[in-house]
């Protein structure tokens, strides 16, 4: 219990010591030791919310005495003041804090003693005479004062941006992004917060802008809240949204009429912000709403794809006669492999066609397609590339093929982007395209419209483009529905394959994987089998035993480690059987505290030494380092982006440097400040949607209950195709029948397979897209 005094009181001091201090909510407790003020000089325990605290600072701090039931008597402070330290004494306690990167008590001391009362003028005026003194060089002694100047700033940002509830993570991002110009920045348009800072929403840069008298109907922020609509539809695989249902949920979050909507959705497309355009489908005509970038990408894509197929091609004369079925019995000769009929159609199409699409799933032979068509190829003198869209999928191709298979976004070379820009830069684009004249493409459900159209971007038409990859999964977690859109157009060469081969048909995980996607119920616990069922009745019971299966079970019976053989796949991230239950109870069966293990608290979240960890969003210009050689897909010492979905282990933390290093795939290792902690998350367990791409020998599957958008047959069928050697599934019979039987697929808006259509049918007119 807190009994509140009501005279308010200021005091002026130095902070002694700090108790505790959240770097998540600012919460802290600190001893100030007090100059002056109404309570006199002394001691004084304050606590409070500040963005940034360090011992040796100088505040003024104003606030109410209570006294505390168990605690005492505390200043609970409500406003401060920040000012640079006065007194000798304060500057060590400051300087020696760890403020400053490199800088301890013992090094401060010699600073202040070789420059006394004029060392922070020093430091941030003239430091090249901090040289002068032993130990530091000039290097260090220019990083030191551009430390003490960027703290200096940050804090004044910080102090700025409390009031609104920005928390102290978020706040060094802002200043990292606009430096001194944060200020004029944010003032004169708190919503661009929303656009360039991760972390901070619409509704928090609107709560800003209410306190700073922007208007409710002002154009600045009508604007960015229908960027927010968009780009929130976006985040759920929409490419575009209609007109009506853009008004009416902007309106409605704004608290405007919709004709001020329309207004605003006007001047963006005359500022080339948005693109309108009429379209038809089922439901008839409507006005669709793209954000500019995602009208020009769905566009081109339509356009290159036709382009590469040779329908948009000049006519020129025709190729010379190729006998394409003795090539292929030539391929089967010499390798002793015998294609079936509709494995050498696939290879005969890849050979004859610009782009053509190879789909199927587990066991039908898609490997073996793809590397009869390398082999033929590179017969011919073909220069071929090997892809897929992450890391582990690469990594996967690249074993199968025995090739070198990169992922996308290194065949490309991504370049770094402005956090928060959904648009991706790389280096290879139209003026400066790929060398191959072959591309294949492993795992292309995966790719969302961004991607592929940069990819296409980079592809010199004649070259021949290979989309392999498994319709039936999951679309790509970006927005588009780009695989079954060019399928669904027709005017794209398709095989199917749906023969399982006879090796892959002994394996029950094949055949309960194309028994579900048939819509037929999985045959259980088999003796002898690769596919099993435990019931539980309860979430805790399937919890625990997941725990179990884990911790003794599986590791014995397929005599590997639970970290990197066996992955936890859930429907769901909230809820008892959801990815942050599940890793925290994970984590302290596999991963328990202990005195050698360094760990750092992050909201409700404990990243330790030996995590398993999950990179949640895409970050481009994140580095990383490969120390001893990195295989065929980083052969290089050094490389750019980190990727969503890309999975690591927690090798290091560094509180001193307040820098976390994760060491991804087993080769690259990249380091984290604590700022960008938000990008990591927990993944002993994770959601089936951020394991596409990838295989683990074994998965454990919880299904007991959720909605129904989430209890679905794809998602079922993309969590046991998953896995290479076993498949538990853990829950009730009722729920996993319930998943077989809903075939509930979620629309999604967007026109790839239209605009093809369209562009296909008036290619006779012209080569020009009207």
């Amino acid at each position: 219990m807190i009994n509140y005094m009501d005279d308010l009181t200021t005091l002026k001091g130095v902070v002694e010591s700090i108790v505790f201090h959240s770097e998540d909510t600012g919460f802290a407790v600190f001893n100030l030791e007090s100059e002056s003020g109404e309570n006199g000089a002394g001691d004084t325990v304050c606590v409070g919310s500040f963005a940034s605290l360090h011992t040796g600072e100088c505040l003024e701090v104003s606030g109410r005495f209570v006294n505390h039931a168990v605690y005492g008597r505390q200043l609970a402070v409500e406003s401060y003041i920040l000012a640079a330290p006065s007194t000798k004494n304060a500057m060590i306690r400051y300087l020696g804090s760890g403020i400053i990167r490199g800088v301890r008590e013992r090094l401060a001391a010699k600073i202040v003693a070789r420059f006394g009362e004029r060392t922070f003028d020093v430091i941030e005026q003239t430091p090249e005479s901090l040289a002068q003194i032993r130990g530091i060089n000039m290097q260090k002694a220019m990083s030191i004062s551009a430390a003490f100047h960027e703290q200096f700033e940050m804090r004044r940002i910080m102090m700025f941006l409390q009031e609104y509830g920005v928390s102290p993570q978020t706040c060094v991002k802002i200043y990292k992004k606009y430096r001194e110009g944060a200020f004029e920045i944010i003032k004169a348009n708190p919503y661009r917060l929303a656009e360039d800072i991760a972390g901070i929403g619409f509704r928090q840069a609107d709560g800003i802008a209410f306190k700073a008298g922007i208007a409710l109907d002002s154009p600045k922020r009508v604007r960015a809240g229908i960027r927010y609509v968009l780009t929130g539809e976006l985040n759920n695989g929409h490419v575009f949204l209609p007109k009506g249902a853009l008004l009416e949920r902007a309106a409605e979050l704004l608290e405007v009429s919709a004709a001020a909507v329309e207004d605003e959705l006007n001047a963006m497309q005359f500022d080339r912000v948005i693109t309108q355009e009429r379209y038809e489908d089922a439901g008839g005509e409507g006005v669709a709403v793209y954000l500019a970038a995602f009208h020009r990408a769905e566009t081109y894509t339509a356009k290159k794809l036709l382009e590469l197929t040779g329908c948009l091609s000049a006519p020129s004369a025709a190729p010379a006669a190729r006998d394409l079925d003795g090539e292929i019995a030539e391929y089967e000769r010499a390798s002793g492999i015998v294609l079936a009929q509709n494995q050498r159609l696939a290879v005969k199409k890849a050979l004859e066609c610009g782009v053509m699409v190879i789909t199927g799933g587990p066991g039908t032979g898609k490997t073996t397609i793809i590397n009869a068509i390398i082999t033929i190829l590179e017969k011919e003198g073909h220069d071929i590339e090997l892809v897929a869209p992450t890391g582990r999928a690469a990594k996967r191709m690249s074993e199968a093929a025995g090739r070198d298979a990169k992922t996308i976004h290194r065949l490309l070379e991504v370049v770094s982007v402005d956090e928060g820009s959904h648009v991706q830069k790389f280096n290879r684009n139209e003026d400066n395209q790929l060398s191959a004249d072959v591309v294949i493409v492993d795992e292309s459900s995966m790719v969302d419209i961004m991607l592929m159209y940069s990819l296409l971007r980079a592809i010199p038409t004649g070259a021949r483009l290979v989309l392999a990859g498994d319709v039936d999964q999951l679309p790509s977690v970006g927005p588009g529905n780009v695989l079954k859109d060019i399928i669904a157009s027709g005017c794209v060469e398709v095989v199917r394959l749906t023969e399982v081969f006879r090796q892959a048909a002994e394996s029950a995980i094949v055949v309960n994987a194309h028994r579900i996607n048939h819509g037929e119920y999985p045959i259980l616990n088999e003796k002898g089998k690769d596919f099993f069922f435990i019931p539980q009745d309860t979430q805790e019971g399937v919890a625990r035993t997941i725990t179990q299966l884990l911790t003794v079970r599986l590791p014995k019976f397929l005599q590997c480690g639970p970290m990197q053989d066996i992955q936890v796949l859930t429907p769901t991230r909230k809820g008892a059987l959801g990815v942050g239950e599940l890793n925290t109870r994970l984590q302290a069966a596999l991963n328990p505290p202990a005195p050698h293990k360094a760990e750092h608290a992050l909201r409700m979240n404990v990243f330790r030494v030996g995590d398993k960890v999950m990179q949640i969003k895409n970050n481009y210009s994140a580095t990383w380092s490969v120390e001893d050689g990195g295989g065929p897909e980083h052969p290089g010492q050094e490389g750019l982006g980190v990727f969503n979905g890309d999975l690591g282990v927690v090798t290091a933390i560094n509180e001193e440097d307040e820098a976390l290093s994760v060491l991804f795939d087993g080769q690259r290792l990249a380091e984290y400040d604590f700022t960008r902690l938000d990008e990591l998350e927990l993944a002993y367990s994770i959601t089936i949607h951020k394991s596409q791409g990838s295989e683990y020998r074994a998965v454990v599957v919880p299904i007991h209950s959720g909605p129904p958008v989430l209890m679905s047959r794809n998602l079922l069928y993309t969590a046991v195709t998953r896995a290479r050697e076993l498949v538990v599934i853990v829950g009730t019979r009722e729920a996993l029948c319930r998943m077989v039987d809903n075939n509930r697929e979620i629309g999604r808006y967007s026109s790839l397979a239209r605009r093809i259509i369209k562009l296909f049918d008036v290619m006779g007119m012209t080569n020009e897209y009207i």
